[in-house]
């Protein structure tokens, strides 16, 4: 299935000084391959929404600097592996060189095995892969691709962040782990024991669950045996319906153990919370609408405006900012030339200066801890899906800090 949005404007910000249409050169159209439909259809949906608004800036302002016109049209993979690969051969059928994915580390592990396999078939008709949000580690590392380029934080690099964070809280004491049962939950389970373990070897882990991903509606039984534990902090990588789910049952229970969360600004995730979540949940992301001055609230308050809902993932932004100066660096759309471009490249996004390291194309970036708290209008001024609750920063993460080392041995074309 191929849903097509009418791309708007975004920003008053941005669209100050817009000039008449441009002769256009190629059209670069970017196959959005994820959920649009199901339990996770809502993010895809806020996700496609924010690209092609982005594209929309591109195209009004040339940001290209080569009058390049860029779509962004949504293959709805129905959060599924294999239909994943059905949508990325109709869109190669289609003529589609650049592929956008992110929700779900087994989709992406999918795909980037996929596209390498194209690419090595089709001379002259590579595909480039980004990836806004899929952070299993081994994406950048065992499973490298020059084609494949990650603009998230890996699991391993909020991992480190947040347990190092974790280790100065005496309070802590128990831990509970729970994620989905794909190749991030694993990989989430896997970091924060070794890592505790190293850091806080005194805490004691005292449950390790793993759940079918998008298919459990009633998260009681799994907050029972948490309650059960004693633990009093929960470290969970779950997004969209499986979080909301899972914090929903847990204020049902009057769980009092805290949450130490990934996504819990996903679309669903806040409304769940609501007041329960105040100073208890907190989360690792590289953006939150209240970070030092606001920064992106030009951005986020349109969207907000125009959508009635939220806007957070960044990386759709980054993406658009970094492609589009490839681009213009290589005066050139072909991927195999925007792909060199964007190696090693720097640039500035809503968290500041980012940069694609290129060893492996992991993204560098500054990472927050936040904990959900009611707004003040002071330094929680933005609050999430009309709750009066929003993040406050507890913690700024330098690149430095969160880059973690990578095993990549990267093969490039000749």
């Amino acid at each position: 299935m191929i849903i097509h949005f009418r791309p708007l404007a975004l920003a008053a910000s941005l669209v100050a000084g817009l000039a008449s249409p441009v002769a256009l050169a190629d059209n670069v159209k970017v196959a959005f391959i994820d959920a649009l439909s199901g339990p996770f259809g809502p993010i895809g949906q806020n996700q496609l929404r924010a690209f092609q608004d982005f594209s929309s800036q591109s195209n009004q302002n040339n940001w290209t600097g080569g009058q390049h016109n860029i779509e962004f049209v949504g293959f709805d993979n129905k959060a599924s592996p294999q239909e994943s690969l059905t949508q990325l051969k109709v869109a190669i059928d289609q003529g589609y060189r650049y592929i956008a994915q992110g929700n779900s580390s087994g989709v992406a592990l999918a795909l980037i095995d996929a596209v390498n396999k194209h690419n090595e078939r089709n001379p002259g008709k590579e595909i480039v892969f980004l990836n806004f949000t899929a952070i299993d580690p081994d994406l950048t590392n065992s499973k490298c691709s020059f084609w494949h380029f990650r603009f998230d934080a890996n699991g391993d690099m909020k991992m480190e962040a947040l347990t190092s964070f974790m280790a100065r809280d005496p309070s802590i004491k128990k831990v509970y782990i729970i994620g989905q049962n794909y190749s991030h939950g694993h990989q989430l389970s896997r970091a924060a024991k070794e890592l505790l373990a190293r850091k806080r070897p005194d805490v004691q882990i005292v449950g390790d669950d793993l759940h079918p991903i998008g298919q459990v509606k009633d998260f009681s039984p799994y907050v029972a045996k948490i309650k059960a534990s004693g633990a009093d902090t929960v470290i969970t990588g779950n997004w969209g319906a499986d979080l909301a789910l899972l914090i929903k049952s847990a204020k049902d229970a009057d769980l009092k153990a805290n949450f130490m969360t990934y996504y819990g600004g996903s679309t669903g995730v806040p409304s769940a919370m609501g007041s329960a979540g105040a100073g208890r949940v907190k989360m690792i992301s590289y953006w939150h609408p209240n970070t030092e001055k606001f920064a992106g609230k030009e951005i986020q308050e349109a969207y907000k405006k125009k959508y009635k809902d939220d806007f957070y993932v960044v990386s759709t932004y980054t993406i658009m900012k970094m492609l589009t100066e490839a681009m213009k660096k290589a005066n050139s759309v072909d991927p195999v030339k925007v792909a060199f471009a964007m190696e090693g490249a720097k640039s500035t996004s809503m968290n500041g200066e980012v940069e694609m390291r290129k060893t492996d194309h992991q993204l560098l970036q500054t990472l927050y801890i936040a904990t959900w708290t009611k707004i003040n209008g002071k330094d929680v001024k933005y609050d999430q899906e009309n709750t009066g609750y929003g993040w406050k920063t507890d913690q700024k993460v330098e690149p430095y800090v969160s880059a973690q080392p990578s095993s990549c041995q990267m093969k490039r074309p000749g």
